[in-house]
């Protein structure tokens, strides 16, 4: 692992990271995104991005959410972490999937139809075992919350 990812998992662990982050890195993701037509999401250059977009659960107008991903090995989909940067409540992007499954990701500057399946019971815990070996600081965030950190998987439509 290289030198620079080991320093951005030691920081992105971190409390500070987490008061800061969530409102610097979404709204800079949203604003390159967009002026790049979908091409770039800078915070993808460390950890895969997507942008997903779906419907609200009380309002039901779309609700775009720039999200760190880890892209399944098949290539068939996505898993999304709940994390949160580890603060205690669920994203809000959790709660629109859970009542609207069906949604859409820019994925690489292409939009792609999905379904979202919230993980449970053994199939949650291999993929958070693998959600662990893709980016360990997700265990920091658990550690430092009581709510279960949710896992979805986005399947093509």
């Amino acid at each position: 692992m290289a030198l620079g990812t080991r320093f951005v998992q030691k920081i992105s662990s971190t409390v500070l990271f987490a008061r800061i982050a969530p409102h610097v890195i979404p709204a800079l993701d949203r604003a390159v995104h967009r002026l790049t037509r979908g091409r770039v999401i800078p915070s993808a250059r460390m950890l895969p991005g997507l942008i997903l977009t779906a419907k609200g659960a009380r309002t039901g107008q779309p609700r775009s959410t720039p999200l760190a991903c880890m892209p399944e090995e098949s290539g068939a989909g996505w898993i999304l972490i709940g994390s949160n940067f580890g603060r205690p409540g669920h994203p809000a992007w959790t709660a629109n999937l859970l009542e609207h499954p069906d949604a859409e990701v820019s994925w690489k500057g292409r939009d792609i139809a999905v379904r979202a399946r919230l993980l449970q019971g053994a199939e949650r815990a291999a993929a958070w075992q693998a959600v662990l070996r893709f980016w360990p600081p997700y265990a920091t965030y658990q550690a430092r919350i009581e709510r279960e950190i949710r896992l979805f998987r986005l399947e093509r439509r």
